[in-house]
């Protein structure tokens, strides 16, 4: 039977009030099999973003449910909903978020560190092996390029060993080249360890790696690919794009 890490039900997420209310999520109901690699895609303002914030228990939404690994969002409080992040989820982002005063092999520890944790060296060691890079743990971010900063920061995500582990445009700062490495990397934990990805990308070539793609729009599930995933993302984007710009 299919198990699920993360579902979604009904979620909505308004903000503003009046004229300027915005609906940045319309009871959107989806989930996500364990094991599994999903793209989120969709045109600026979709909701990708909101999606995987309020999925991965960044922000909250104004209705509806998240329930990650068997645990309800909206039953913790917030130390409870901070250790679940903490223990249970990674994020990768596109800024890659390191800090700048520290080494590789600080910013991959800095999540238990926080937890009032001391990592063995061994498993720090072996994250940054993981991801290529055991030869540059003693190297501050701005002695890395772009690629190894962002893999710096899925080490940093793996550290924990997360059910979950949610990538906001990974790629989006990187050459061709240093995207295949991340997203290999990212392929390789649904492959190789079982865990589950959810990402939001703008780029087909990207959402070729996962295993489904959701296609979100105004805030909605409009569409819902899983074969000949880079052709169909692509035709379907350049079909919504037209009907777009036919109806302004």
């Amino acid at each position: 039977m299919t198990t699920h890490t993360v579902t979604l039900t009904g979620l909505r997420a308004v903000y503003g009030t009046g004229t300027r209310q915005v609906t940045a999520l319309d009871g959107v109901t989806t989930s996500f099999a364990s094991g599994t690699f999903t793209a989120v895609m969709g045109p600026s303002g979709s909701g990708k973003s909101t999606l995987l914030h309020c999925a991965a228990g960044l922000d909250s939404p104004t209705e509806g449910t998240v329930t990650i690994d068997g645990t309800r969002l909206d039953d913790l409080g917030e130390d409870e909903l901070t250790r679940l992040r903490r223990d249970r989820v990674g994020f990768v982002f596109q800024a890659f978020n390191l800090v700048s005063t520290l080494t590789a092999a600080q910013n991959v520890e800095l999540p238990l560190r926080l937890a009032g944790r001391r990592p063995p060296a061994a498993d720090v060691a072996a994250a940054l092996d993981a991801v290529g890079l055991a030869d540059r743990a003693g190297h501050r971010p701005s002695e890395l390029s772009g690629g190894e900063q962002q893999r710096v920061a899925v080490a940093r995500a793996l550290i924990t060993r997360p059910v979950v582990v949610f990538a906001d445009e990974p790629t989006g700062a990187l050459d061709s080249a240093a995207s295949r490495q991340v997203l290999r990397l990212l392929r390789g934990l649904v492959d190789d360890h079982g865990q589950t990805v959810v990402m939001v990308t703008h780029d087909p070539a990207a959402a070729a790696y996962a295993d489904r793609v959701l296609l979100l729009a105004d805030g909605r599930v409009v569409d819902e690919l899983t074969d000949g995933i880079t052709a169909a993302v692509a035709a379907r984007i350049a079909e919504r794009e037209t009907v777009a710009e036919s109806s302004c």
